[in-house]
């Protein structure tokens, strides 16, 4: 038994050292970035890789001002928080669906769900920038809502179908033998007992959408979303990069303080959607 413990020790040690590594180099960017943006741009030319002297705070007043940090903060609060509680509606529906209705083709609809989760977002662009402009939803806040919901919601929906389906199937053929309709089944049963997953998927939605630029910046040319309004911070000739980064670290921190705070959830839900499918 003590060699068998000993063994396993040497293994984790083992694999602490790659997973160090990988800690260190996630990291190690955010370090530079907050580093730098606490410099001015006279001290990040002649050390770029060094611990900031003398700190000053004026880059992030500047990159709030200068980016309209303000109005761009506020279309990307609205525009992720419609998409995410869209996808969460309509993934819930869908997942019950998939997971405890009995259909033709209720597998293959599933099989093109997956599918489709491989296909790269650039290999739909021009036909979906088409589209936005066929149906008038150009320069506007309700077309990038739909625009991320079309494309997250693939994932969405496998994650709730793979937890419902790993919820025991008495609970739904009990609330139907009581006479509770299918709606009511998925809004009194099945909703209440997918809390955890739908937490799970509204943190990985948030992030993905505060997070996207290229969809935000075929669908909103007008008015940008904060991750967008960071490119107003770029030269055309030079950048001023602790400028630059102050923006970066101002537009990240919101979604880097989610996911701090909610990082068990995160990945107890991935992990409770990988269970069975």
């Amino acid at each position: 038994m003590a060699t068998v413990g000993r063994r396993e020790r040497k293994i984790l040690w083992a694999a602490s050292v790659p997973m160090a590594l990988l800690a260190l180099s996630c990291i190690y960017p955010l370090w530079f970035a907050i580093n730098n943006a606490l410099k001015d741009n006279r001290g990040y030319i002649l050390d770029r890789f060094g611990w900031v002297n003398d700190p000053t705070f004026e880059n992030f007043v500047t990159a709030w001002g200068r980016a309209r940090f303000s109005e761009y903060f506020l279309n990307s609060v609205v525009v992720t928080g419609g998409a995410v509680a869209v996808l969460l509606i309509t993934a819930s529906l869908a997942g019950f669906a998939l997971a405890v209705l009995r259909f033709p083709y209720r597998r293959l609809v599933f099989i093109v769900i997956l599918a489709s989760m491989m296909i790269p977002v650039q290999v739909v662009l021009v036909p979906f920038y088409k589209t936005i402009i066929g149906l008038g939803l150009l320069n506007t806040r309700i077309g990038l809502i739909l625009s991320y919901t079309a494309f997250f919601l693939p994932f969405s929906v496998y994650l709730m179908a793979a937890f419902y389906a790993a919820l025991p199937r008495e609970l739904t053929e009990a609330a139907r033998v009581d006479g509770a309709r299918f709606w009511q089944v998925w809004w009194f049963v099945m909703l209440p007992l997918g809390t955890p997953a739908l937490i799970t998927l509204g943190i990985l939605n948030t992030l993905y959408c505060w997070n996207d630029v290229l969809i935000s910046l075929l669908v909103l040319q007008r008015e940008r979303t904060l991750m967008v309004g960071i490119t107003a911070l770029r030269g055309e000739y030079s950048t001023n990069v602790p400028l630059l980064a102050a923006g970066i670290v101002l537009a990240a921190a919101p979604i880097v303080l989610i996911y701090l705070v909610f990082q068990r959830r995160i990945v107890a839900g991935i992990a409770a959607g990988a269970v069975k499918g």
